[in-house]
């Protein structure tokens, strides 16, 4: 059953295709919570608060394409969690001074896994992490960024920078760490 099918199901009252649906991309779903989330527990609480938004607001969803589904459906759940983000008060922008360019080993990331490139993206600091997440990975713009966090393009901009600087200062000592337990 393709995607459009499903929609329509639900949309004509069957829970069988919600669960058929969930089951389809909650997985998906689940990593982009954790990408803003660091605790499981509330990566997977944002994302079923996602998915009772998505099922809730699915009749006045009008389906397009798949690829537009699925952002629709990203976008739910990157709202909610913005939104608990702002609830705990967690996401303050982190002040710094300049920050100085690091130049990254290129080798450096071909000997890290992406699991353990997510584990660093993780320790970044909330404020950073949520926008390199929004820029990097989602595809965001530095003014649609602005918006959605209520801060200026300009610190978008520089939090960004900053996250990106902080980010391969963690890569770097990693893989001195690793070197160094290597060694031994």
């Amino acid at each position: 059953m393709n995607i459009a099918e499903l929609i329509n199901e639900i949309k004509a009252g069957s829970r069988a295709a919600q669960k058929v649906l969930f089951d389809h991309l909650s997985d998906r779903m689940l990593m982009v919570c954790c990408r803003y989330v660091k605790s499981r527990e509330d990566a997977e609480e944002m994302m079923l608060n996602g998915f009772y938004k998505l099922f809730r607001n699915l009749h006045g969803f009008q389906f397009l394409s798949e690829p537009s589904f699925y952002a629709w459906v990203k976008r739910l759940m990157v709202n909610e969690c913005l939104m608990f983000l702002r609830k705990k008060h967690v996401f303050t922008m982190v002040s710094e001074t300049a920050a100085l360019e690091i130049r990254l080993n290129e080798d450096i990331l071909d000997r890290l896994s992406a699991a353990a490139i997510f584990e660093l993206i993780l320790q970044l600091p909330v404020g950073y992490r949520t926008i390199f997440n929004l820029y990097e990975l989602e595809g965001y713009n530095h003014q649609e960024i602005a918006s959605m966090l209520d801060i200026s393009p300009g610190t978008s901009k520089s939090q960004l920078s900053k996250a990106k600087v902080l980010l391969q200062k963690m890569i770097i000592q990693n893989e001195t760490y690793g070197t160094q337990r290597k060694v031994r």
